[in-house]
């Protein structure tokens, strides 16, 4: 059973974390593998692995501030889309081992370099791993708020462990159509699964909060506009905006990037015309959305997805 991580039962961290790992339920594929013998649907043991820290300048402008999100690249993921940027570590082919207490100093030496955030790319099949890391990291002078960068398909269950940890929430909802998440992630049930998510997260942040033009707090879903399925956007922004208003802002992205493996996936394996892209923030705009970030010119590019050579780690 997944239990609330809290300062007062610090000491009992490490007996949680192990509680938890020695039968995986952390993500809705609930694997209930032993990760300290072998691997889950994640790919991914026990301990934590990497790929990459370093200041990240491509993100939505308010995540990004003026001088980068301190963005840590976990390597693993629960997902694993087909058209995935980042499938070197997603499938686990890249990553360095970090222990919890590397981890918490590299929170820190984000922070020194000028970090708008700490960024958790991927992080949700090393949740117990990470709150035990930034309860070190703000011992040690901590102050920056945390951002939560998932694919949205997220258990309520470990959402509930980060309650009190994480400040921004910035999840995808990839897919209304059960069947386009079937074929292109492996996960019938990833519509469900992500309002529930969205849900909870908006429960434990609230409405956005920004300071500077940068946000504080609160939640940010992020929508990639896939080649061919405008209709599955376009319920996707009309359930979100008629669910949730204002209380959160959307990001609708136009940077799809047709990757090697997409070859067998020919429907998909184009870039998103403008003409596609242009008609879903038409849509946007008609049923009455403002609070979103679009993206303007040529963003589907390779040159865009960030070089995984263990910087930082």
């Amino acid at each position: 059973m997944l239990q609330s991580i809290n300062k007062d039962n610090y000491n009992n961290i490490n007996e949680i974390a192990t509680d938890i790992l020695s039968a995986c339920t952390l993500c809705p594929r609930e694997c209930k593998v032993n990760r300290f013998n072998k691997t889950g649907y994640c790919g991914m043991p026990a301990n934590v692995f990497g790929a990459r820290a370093a200041l990240h300048l491509w993100e939505e402008p308010c995540i990004t501030g003026k001088d980068g999100s301190g963005t840590v690249f976990f390597t693993g993921c629960t997902l694993r889309c087909v058209f995935c940027q980042n499938h070197n570590i997603a499938n686990g082919s890249v990553g360095k081992e970090i222990t919890i207490e590397h981890l918490s100093t590299i929170f820190l030496s984000l922070q020194e370099k000028g970090a708008t955030n700490i960024n958790l790319v991927t992080p949700t099949h090393y949740v117990p791993q990470i709150v035990k890391a930034l309860i070190l990291a703000k011992q040690n002078g901590l102050t920056l708020p945390i951002v939560y960068n998932t694919s949205g398909y997220e258990k309520v269950s470990t959402l509930k462990l980060l309650d009190g940890y994480v400040d921004v929430y910035l999840p995808d909802f990839k897919y209304m159509d059960e069947n386009l998440a079937l074929r292109y992630s492996n996960a019938k049930d990833y519509p469900i699964i992500a309002k529930e998510a969205i849900k909870e997260m908006i429960r434990q942040v609230g409405i956005p909060v920004f300071e500077h033009d940068t946000i504080k707090r609160g939640v940010i879903v992020r929508h990639l506009v896939l080649p061919g399925h405008r209709t599955d956007s376009k319920k996707i922004l009309s359930y979100l905006y008629e669910t949730y208003h204002d209380t959160i802002y959307l990001s609708i992205m136009n940077q799809f990037t047709p990757l090697a493996e997409l070859s067998y996936y020919p429907e998909i394996n184009r870039k998103v015309t403008k003409r596609e892209y242009n008609d879903v923030i038409d849509f946007a705009i008609e049923l009455g959305i403002t609070n979103a970030f679009i993206q303007e010119g040529q963003t589907a590019s390779e040159s865009f997805i960030p070089e995984f050579s263990l910087e930082g780690l």
